[in-house]
């Protein structure tokens, strides 16, 4: 019986280098433009970040498509070369914030901007010199394994962005969206949600250096960054989705503003979640062995852990923190205190869990008024006493149904429990999925 050949041919150190030559060659042409600029304390643009980040790309594809990775001649080069990728990333994202940060016009004192922006072009300048330092070294590798390593001269072209300042008349037809002041409401609550959550985190900027890393091994990291991205960017999604170019953006110019307090910490927390990358990847004691012992000499540690804490995950909280600002004087502009008349939970009425449920909602709205009337006398429904107490009174009079009064917003909750029977039966409805918190803790 023949053996069916491999589809897989393997071939020697000798036999890839020429086939590696152009690959590598078109890579170090972008890279030695921006050795170049470097050397001439010229800005590297986003869009010549955003071509170098192709070009790694492209190549390490084609290094992976061969197995470099798994040759001892070449890991260390596609390691370099993906260390060098992901720190561009970080450096990208960052030259987008220092470029972008006048037309979010933020309300940020002068002292604050002054230091962000001081602190941005630090994180940039440590980020453009370790990408150099990981150059260095895949040069030298390049070189050892043979390939033939020259500066194109013809390859010195710019790569400049366009210019921002000039634009068009702004005057696209108004887009009409249905029920636009709810989308903004709800844009706006999921700010203040996301502001919580980071809140409640802990986050601050660290300086001893034992306490920083055990943060960010331990829950300040890329998998910690990734969640509270994808929660912004589901915000910044909504916003361009159901509130971007329509009448009450126009109309109200605080509006314009928030996008800019999503997309600020939007993009802190996409350089936070590649340079954790980049550490859990290369820096910490996770991966061992020559690799991780070349690439630490390369990029500090120290300072690394710096930038992810106290420039990504601290900053993002910072702008969030100052959206949930802004967001609560737009809610305030959109409040509609409406009443409601409901059913009483059954069959028991307000006794201790419903009471409990009532008053967990009440107190998810913290800036707001929930009140619970009975001929007029009111009761706080923050408080389980005072709603023990108008369960109490309900009962007296055999009264089937309550008056709610507060905000739209926390009504429409108050209508869904009452919907499902105050959750008597267990089941809690998604929209009111913070009460599994408090089950689950029970």
């Amino acid at each position: 019986m023949v053996e069916p050949k491999s589809l897989i041919q393997i071939i020697t150190e000798e036999e890839f280098l020429p086939l590696a030559q152009e690959p590598c060659s078109q890579f170090l042409d972008i890279f030695f433009l921006f050795e170049l600029r470097i050397k001439k304390n010229k800005d590297i643009s986003r869009k010549f970040y955003s071509n170098l980040i192709q070009e790694a790309e492209f190549l390490e594809s084609f290094m992976d498509e061969h197995g470099a990775r798994e040759n001892k001649n070449w890991n260390f080069f596609v390691e370099y070369l993906a260390s060098i990728r992901n720190l561009s990333i970080a450096a990208f994202f960052t030259r987008h914030l220092l470029d972008r940060y006048p037309s979010y016009r933020l309300r940020e004192s002068p002292e604050i901007e002054d230091r962000f922006k001081n602190d941005a072009a630090n994180v940039l300048e440590f980020l453009n010199q370790s990408i150099l330092n990981l150059f260095g070294a895949l040069h030298t590798t390049g070189v050892e394994n043979g390939l033939t390593i020259t500066r194109n001269i013809d390859a010195q072209v710019e790569f400049s962005d366009i210019e921002a300042n000039k634009r068009l008349p702004c005057n696209v037809a108004e887009d009409e969206v249905k029920d636009e002041e709810d989308r903004i409401i709800e844009v706006c609550e999921k700010i203040k949600h996301v502001a919580k959550i980071m809140k409640e985190s802990k986050i601050r900027r660290i300086v001893d250096l034992n306490e920083l890393k055990l943060a960010v091994l331990q829950k300040f990291n890329e998998k910690r960054a990734r969640m509270y991205k994808n929660l912004v960017h589901n915000i910044q999604s909504d916003f361009d989705t159901f509130v971007k170019n329509t009448k009450l953006e126009l109309d109200y110019t605080d509006l314009k503003v928030i996008r800019g307090y999503i997309s600020m910490p939007l993009h802190l927390l996409e350089i936070a979640l590649w340079l954790a990358h980049f550490y859990e990847r290369h820096e910490d004691e996770i991966r061992h062995g020559e690799s991780k012992k070349r690439i630490s000499m390369m990029v500090n540690k120290d300072v690394l852990l710096d930038k992810i804490m106290n420039f990504g995950f601290y900053y993002s909280q910072h702008f969030i923190n100052e959206g949930k600002k802004l967001a609560d004087e737009i809610l305030d502009c959109f409040s509609k205190i409406v009443r409601v008349e409901l059913p009483i939970p059954q069959p028991l009425g307000f006794h201790a869990r419903p009471s409990t449920y009532v008053s967990l909602i009440a107190r998810q709205y913290e800036d707001m008024d929930l009140f619970m009337i009975i001929d007029e006398e009111k009761f706080n429904a923050k408080s389980v006493m005072s709603i023990l107490q108008a369960g109490g009174t309900l009962a007296d009079k055999g009264y089937q149904s309550i008056l709610f009064e507060g905000d739209k917003r926390v009504i429409e909750d108050i209508r869904v429990l009452a919907k499902h029977n105050y959750c008597e039966e267990g089941e809690i409805p998604v929209r009111l999925s913070y009460l599994r918190d408090f089950k689950n803790s029970a």
